[in-house]
């Protein structure tokens, strides 16, 4: 796609919501099965904690949501909570938040797929043992339709999206009719005892406020992804602040429905879920058959049991969903990796388009460290989940305190009533998700910190230190790049250097290329590291009559490299502001497995040269028949040797030589 093409690949609402906001949207999936599975830890006991805990999740859901209504209206670059923090805290508390959406980026994408994997294997238990190998298929399709492009990718992720959010209103709709009309619900799971964990049967005290806020913690899951819309703004069709700021609204609307409904239905039928299938009492098999997902035992008590048509059509959109709900790391990852390349903190090909108008680099990176999420932990989602959400939250505290600091300063700015009033109003809210989502930081990282997170706050530091390095280093070679007298300067005069390993057409192109150059002294220059071949040499550089003297370095070790740049170095120690060039001829080759046979010396000789200041190397390329059809070899520039020197070719080309 050209590049002025770009502005037809924003986005529409329509397309928006499924790209940006699949992921906080499928969390509904897996967020009450994570608070039932650590309240499961202590037997059925606590259970009945279960809608409070969901409730305090839905109030933080819709803060946090209003919260970044603010952002997408105040900061439409789509730097979200980094940009804020940047302009609001500084560079430090910039890149902390920078680090914490990267690795959040990566879980997103590992936690998802892994989810949408134990959907299909709960439609399909016989998939277990392929568990890894579906979920790095998975992640492999998914970086493949992002190369495609951002519209491409809407489209294949709108239908399974919306598909999603039809067949789970559907399902809450038909469940809680079926459950007031007196038809009831009962979960496969209903009858199961759960054995507690050793040290919770009696829970009690700290220990049992401890339990309650993990279980909580784990449900702020249906929180994640929020982020990616204000990170996604410059996506959006103009105006773009106003329809991000409305497609957060309506992504929070459905979320909040979706969890609130499938909580609802998960209590009423009397799902049991724990971590360990055989801490089910009465699950036969449970060493070896996997117990199937909250959603899909709420899914068979409403629709009638595992093989009914409802439940496949909800397993089959729930695992599409899932597995698309990482298009929102896809999306995010790679923006954010522009901003911090822009900002010069990472590399610059993250900044780069590809021939999609899309960030190939940052796609293809963010797939590469999920795939290996994947297989380290096994496409686990229990132990993935105890390392995600961490970053989501300091991201969010950040952000939101910088959202204070942002309105406070722009309250000094203005005079009129009404703008200050908006301004008072959008402090207060941001206000409040900043208390809000610092809470649940501390509550995260006292809870899941043993069973996970210390992975997440040891590598944020990696990774802030490894951006400061990078920024450290462009800075520094910005400094040096400066012009300034001295690179205006011409060159006093012009040295050139031919390398000579025999007399032969690339030899002869070199030359005559760079006498065409109009150089002030020309060498041709050649090693002895035989002195018979060197002896023949020269008798062919007389025969042929050649305009330009050979110059022979002597190279009793046979090395050829030394010899070549201290010849090189001598001629700058002699004149400092002369300028060398170095002509290498250098064979093209048509096949890979020719490389290994031709240009070593050449390739070691431009890595010693380049390292020289005042030296420049050109290479004279010659293209072999291999690299250019044999049809088209007569038309080389140059045409057929005299015969002579033919034959003298085809005598000498078993020979190896020094440069090719």
């Amino acid at each position: 796609m050209r590049s002025d093409r770009l502005g037809e690949s924003l986005l529409s609402k329509r397309l928006a919501l499924p790209i940006f906001a699949s992921d906080p949207l499928s969390s509904v999936a897996y967020a009450t099965q994570e608070l039932l599975v650590i309240l499961a830890l202590a037997g059925t006991a606590f259970l009945f904690l279960t809608p409070w805990l969901a409730l305090g999740v839905v109030l933080l859901l819709i803060t946090v949501v209003a919260s970044y209504r603010q952002v997408v209206q105040a900061y439409p670059s789509g730097g979200g909570d980094y940009e804020v923090a940047m302009k609001n805290h500084g560079q430090f508390a910039g890149l902390v938040v920078a680090s914490a959406l990267l690795i959040d980026y990566v879980l997103t994408v590992a936690v998802s797929v892994s989810a949408g994997t134990d959907n299909i294997i709960s439609a399909f238990p016989a998939l277990n043992e392929y568990r890894v190998a579906i979920a790095l298929g998975l992640v492999a399709l998914l970086a493949a339709l992002n190369l495609r492009g951002v519209r491409e990718s809407g489209r294949a992720f709108a239908a399974p999206t919306y598909l999603f959010i039809t067949a789970v209103l559907l399902m809450i709709v038909t469940g809680l009719v079926r459950h007031f009309l007196g038809g009831g619900l009962t979960a496969e799971s209903a009858g199961y005892g759960i054995t507690p964990d050793e040290g919770y049967a009696q829970a009690g005290g700290l220990a049992l406020v401890l339990l309650v806020l993990r279980a909580f913690a784990s449900g702020c899951t249906a929180l994640t992804g929020v982020e990616a819309i204000a990170n996604g703004v410059p996506a959006f069709r103009p105006p773009k602040s106003r329809n991000a700021a409305t497609t957060l609204a309506l992504m929070g609307g459905v979320a909040v429905t979706m969890f609130a409904g499938l909580t609802a239905l998960a209590l009423l039928s009397g799902v049991r879920y724990a971590e360990t299938p055989c801490d089910l009492v009465g699950f036969a098999d449970c060493e070896t058959a996997p117990q199937r997902t909250v959603i899909a035992q709420v899914a068979a008590a409403t629709f009638g049991g595992p093989q009914s048509v409802g439940f496949f059509a909800v397993q089959a959109f729930t695992a599409a969903v899932l597995i698309l709900a990482a298009n929102t790391a896809f999306n995010g990852f790679p923006l954010l990796g522009s901003v911090l390349a822009q900002d010069r903190f990472m590399p610059r090909q993250l900044h780069t388009r590809g021939d999609k108008l899309a960030f190939s680099n940052g796609i293809l990176l963010l797939a590469g460290f999920a795939a290996l999420l994947i297989v380290v932990f096994d496409a686990s989602v229990t132990q993935l989940i105890q390392l995600y959400i961490l970053g989501v939250f300091i991201s969010f505290s950040i952000g939101q305190w910088g959202m204070v600091r942002h309105w406070n300063r722009e309250l000094g700015t203005t005079e009129d009533p009404g703008l200050r009033g908006r301004m008072r109003r959008s402090r207060a809210i941001n206000l409040a998700g900043a208390v809000l989502t610092s809470t649940v930081l501390v509550i995260i990282v006292v809870t899941k910190f043993v069973h996970g997170a210390w992975l997440v706050l040891v590598s944020m530091p990696f990774l802030i230190v490894l951006m400061r390095a990078i920024y450290r280093h462009y800075s520094h070679v910005a400094e040096q790049l400066v012009p300034d007298t001295d690179s205006r300067m011409l060159p006093s005069k012009v040295h050139a250097v031919v390398l000579v390993s025999k007399v032969h057409k690339p030899t002869l192109r070199a030359l005559a290329f760079a006498r065409a150059t109009r150089p002030d002294q020309l060498t041709a220059l050649t090693v002895n590291v035989d002195d018979a071949e060197t002896r023949a040499l020269q008798a062919q550089w007389e025969r042929y009559d050649i305009p330009v003297p050979l110059t022979v370095l002597e190279s009793p070790y046979r090395e050829i490299t030394r010899p070549v740049v201290d010849f090189v170095k001598g001629i700058r120690r002699a004149s400092p502001r002369e300028l060398v060039v170095v002509f290498v001829p250098q064979y093209v080759v048509g096949h890979w497995w020719e490389n290994v046979l031709h240009n070593q010396s050449a390739l070691r000789l431009r890595a010693r040269l380049q390292f020289q200041p005042g030296v420049m190397i050109t290479s004279v390329p010659w293209q072999l028949e291999s690299s250019i059809g044999r049809e088209d070899a007569g038309l080389r520039a140059g045409g057929p040797a005299p015969g002579d020197l033919r034959r003298g070719l085809a005598e000498d080309e078993s020979q190896a030589s020094p440069y090719g």
